[in-house]
């Protein structure tokens, strides 16, 4: 039985990657992570956009546009009809957006911030393909407990901040820091899944099936 088992979930895994119903216009492993709890057999394809913030830009509009960039520099790239899928999420804190981490000292300033406060997370899924575009949005507060310099130090040291929005990550050691989530642990991730899974709903790609 345990040989059986590991053979079902490789084929899974696999069959992922084959005959993809949707392109996803990231490099994120993530988000494909995600995308595979919903059985969506998917194209990984990174795109590379300008990410930056206009001015007079909401956080909100950012972060819905930038979504929106990917998944069609997804759609120009593939040059296929699937359907593209583009993700972006920033974290937000005293109305001041925490991108990656620049460096070690912007990196420790960055966790600083985060201790003892909630701050925002706003994650944006976009759906193209070439008669039309959806856009959905969810924001999450998280609220961190107070941090230690020696804490915050260690966790910077284990590398795992300098490659994070707001410089950490929920899915791994930096869970630990957090007291409160009010809202979805994808979109704290990267993707949030029911605004995800409606979408491709909506665009005919069923989620409440297996490959």
């Amino acid at each position: 039985m345990p040989g059986r088992y590991c053979e079902i979930t490789l084929t899974t895994v696999v069959d992922m990657y084959k005959n993809p119903q949707i392109i996803l216009a990231s490099a994120s492993p993530r988000r494909s992570e995600l995308l595979q709890q919903l059985g969506i057999a998917h194209e990984v394809l990174p795109v590379d956009i300008d990410e930056s913030h206009r001015l007079d830009e909401s956080p909100e509009a950012l972060v819905q546009r930038l979504a929106l960039e990917k998944a069609y520099a997804g759609m120009q790239r593939s040059g296929t009809r699937l359907p593209v899928l583009g993700s972006d999420t920033i974290v937000v804190i005293h109305d001041r957006i925490l991108g990656k981490p620049k460096n070690r000292a912007d990196g420790l300033a960055i966790l600083h911030a985060l201790s003892g406060h909630t701050h925002q997370v706003l994650s944006a899924v976009a759906l193209v393909n070439d008669e039309r575009s959806e856009v959905a949005l969810n924001i999450s507060r998280v609220s961190f407990c107070d941090l230690t310099d020696e804490q915050i130090l260690a966790y910077w040291n284990t590398g795992e901040p300098a490659d994070k929005a707001g410089g950490y990550g929920i899915q791994g050691i930096g869970a630990q820091f957090i007291k409160h989530l009010d809202g979805s642990y994808s979109g704290v991730m990267g993707l949030p899944l029911m605004e995800t899974a409606q979408l491709l709903n909506r665009f005919g790609v069923a989620t409440l099936q297996r490959p």
